[in-house]
């Protein structure tokens, strides 16, 4: 069995079911609790079942940021953030209240548990919100008409899939105009379902594409290895080693390559158990093309057509969608 608790609400999981109704019975005998079935919202998430699985959104969430913000009836947009934007470098007008787009951009962030297209765009906006400006409040109205035009977007867990773990990591090099970091971006999957994703700027400024790429590929074989021991604790033992995708080549062959010559001897040592996990077989790297690159998505703001792409191929689906 597995447990979650937050204050007073409480999820119960487990294979057995009667193991669960003497606990549960145990715990009512303790606290008085109270039974609510299977469950169906939890923490503003809701959960629907179905033969394919479990389909986890924020629907009544999202509608209602986009309410209080006063853009139940504006016209949606097919993307959160314009291609090319300039938000790092808006010099216009400071906002009048800015405890109102922090508070927005606090929502938008609990927003992102079941809506990892929107990662990228939060990301971005959130940097600015210890002096937000005009532009950037725009850019965050533009969120909320993407938001307004696909409420029903969430994520899919499907039932009767094999429980291996799959990572795809890309990085923006030198994206912060500012900094001159570069962009993290990492997907896992499990079973083909959606089920860590992040957006991060590198805490160092990389010399090159290429590193950049590996800092992005330590991140996510970090995030594999902490999911592989997380789901052992659980009892789920992928029948594979882990396969991590990147559309680097050069990236690709610092990893699988143990000689240290000029292009790597600028990067830290402790990115190299990339390295040490391919080598004992824990961890399969592959190539990747760059437009069928899943965790491009998290690193850059893209067109209309490839955005939708990619959204399809995160794994999320739109529950009310017609057929």
């Amino acid at each position: 069995m597995a447990l979650l608790v937050y204050v007073d609400d409480i999820v119960l999981a487990g294979n057995d079911t009667s193991a669960c109704s003497k606990f549960k019975a145990y715990l009512h005998a303790c606290f008085s609790i109270k039974d609510l079935g299977p469950l169906k919202y939890f923490l503003g998430i809701e959960v629907a079942h179905g033969p394919k699985g479990l389909f986890l959104s924020q629907r009544k969430y999202a509608l209602e940021i986009v309410d209080e913000c006063g853009l139940l009836g504006a016209k949606p947009s097919d993307f959160p953030l314009e291609e090319n934007h300039k938000l790092a470098l808006a010099t216009g007008p400071l906002l009048d209240d800015a405890g109102r787009y922090r508070r927005l951009l606090g929502r938008l962030i609990y927003l992102t548990i079941t809506r990892p297209d929107l990662c990228y765009a939060v990301h971005i906006l959130s940097q600015f919100m210890q002096a937000p400006r005009e532009e950037h409040m725009t850019a965050a109205c533009r969120v909320l008409r993407y938001i307004k035009g696909t409420p029903d977007c969430g994520i899919l867990l499907h039932a009767n899939t094999d429980l291996n773990l799959i990572g795809y990591c890309d990085s923006d090099w030198g994206a912060c105009p500012l900094t001159r970091r570069s962009l993290t971006g990492y997907l896992v999957t499990l079973g083909g379902s959606p089920i860590s994703w992040k957006t991060k700027k590198q805490i160092t400024v990389s010399r090159s594409s290429a590193e950049a790429e590996y800092r992005s590929m330590a991140a996510a074989t970090s995030e594999l290895v902490w999911l592989q021991s997380l789901l052992a604790s659980l009892g789920v033992f992928p029948t594979t080693a882990m396969r991590l995708f990147c559309d680097s080549q050069a990236a690709l062959h610092i990893a699988k390559n143990p000689v240290f010559h000029e292009r790597t001897k600028h990067i830290e040592i402790d990115c190299h158990f990339v390295r040490e996990r391919v080598h004992c077989g824990a961890l399969v790297l592959s190539h990747i093309a760059s437009r069928l690159q899943p965790a491009d998505i998290f690193t850059k703001a893209l067109g209309k057509r490839q955005f939708q792409y990619l959204r399809s191929k995160l794994g999320m689906v739109n529950f009310h969608a017609p057929t």
